[in-house]
């Protein structure tokens, strides 16, 4: 079993939430990895730009710096009924790898998963549900973790939540039924230590493990940006909640690079600026720069194609959507 660490603080000046950074050694990764996280963060900084030239209504939250959390996870976990968050995209992305369908959907063109009407944050595909509402998808994720034991189901359930979320009651009373029934249920936390624009520090007090703790609920921390290094620490994990051992809390300590949601980042330069020094793109850049520079170039290319010809389909009708 992994460690609680209740002692997981950042050094004196840093807000909470930074993972190591270029302390951490990342093994070269496999085509197929290496291309899905290159995939997400191209995509949403396509999103980005998108908002800001018009071409996407109300908001768009993205999770720039978080890419590779998703894309570890989502093989150790299928299959399961994944409910994600506002800032899901990369969620959808590793478990689907619909980028026309998801980009369709947020820009409210022809070929969208949910018509059009779901937008950046509410998108529903058979396994998987996203929500702007917090806390929301633990409560339903505990629901189907029952059904999935009762009815002797191998999947899992999954809800990605951020530190953040931590403030809402519902997560509490879903650790308890979790606990008490022994639910096949795995709460993934994207600890960035930021909530919109408070940091975690000034807002929640103790430690994500403790709380996982008053309900005898198993912790498992991760600080590592290496997909294998985290598929090699959580494989066993996983699989004994799989097996019946009860309900698991990972807890990623992360960096969240771009805005809450589009422009509406309040952080000085000066941070921004470090967060990219220690953000996974750019280490894993400088310690495999040949293979990073072909697949990156690659995933870049990909997603301009797949932008353009979304945005020449005709916009979703209210009527055809509904």
């Amino acid at each position: 079993m992994t460690a609680i660490r209740q002692d997981a603080r950042p050094p004196e000046g840093m807000r909470a939430g930074w993972p190591r950074g270029e302390s951490v050694r990342h093994a070269r990764l496999a085509d197929a990895d290496l291309d899905l996280l290159l995939t997400i963060r191209h995509f949403e900084q396509t999103l980005l730009s998108l908002f800001a030239s018009g071409h996407i209504a109300g908001t768009t939250h993205t999770c720039l710096g978080q890419e590779y959390i998703p894309v570890a996870m989502t093989p150790l976990l299928a299959p399961a009924f994944t409910f994600s968050n506002h800032r899901g995209h990369g969620h959808y992305l590793a478990q689907f790898g619909d980028l026309a369908g998801l980009l369709a959907e947020i820009t409210g063109r022809a070929g969208a998963v949910c018509g059009g009407v779901g937008g950046s944050q509410h998108v529903f595909r058979d396994g998987f549900c996203s929500t702007g509402v917090q806390g929301e998808g633990v409560a339903a994720a505990v629901g189907v973790a029952l059904h999935m034991r009762t009815t002797n189901l191998p999947d899992l359930a999954v809800a990605y939540i951020g530190d953040g979320t931590w403030g809402q009651g519902v997560v509490y009373e879903a650790l308890n039924l979790a606990a008490l029934w022994s639910l096949p249920l795995v709460i993934v936390v994207e600890h960035n230590g930021i909530a919109q624009s408070t940091p975690t520090d000034r807002a929640m007090a103790g430690t994500v493990a403790a709380r996982a703790a008053a309900f005898g609920v198993r912790h498992a921390y991760v600080d590592s940006t290496c997909v294998v290094a985290i598929r090699d620490q959580l494989a066993a994990e996983v699989a004994r909640v799989r097996d019946g051992g009860g309900p698991l809390v990972v807890e990623f300590r992360t960096q969240r690079l771009g805005p809450h949601s589009k422009g509406d980042d309040t952080r000085p330069a000066a941070e921004l600026a470090a967060l990219t020094e220690r953000d996974w793109y750019t280490t894993y850049a400088r310690q495999h720069p040949a293979h990073f520079a072909a697949r990156d170039a690659k995933a870049r290319a990909t997603v301009a194609v797949i932008a353009q010809e979304v945005l020449a389909r005709e916009p979703v009708r209210r009527e055809s959507a509904a």
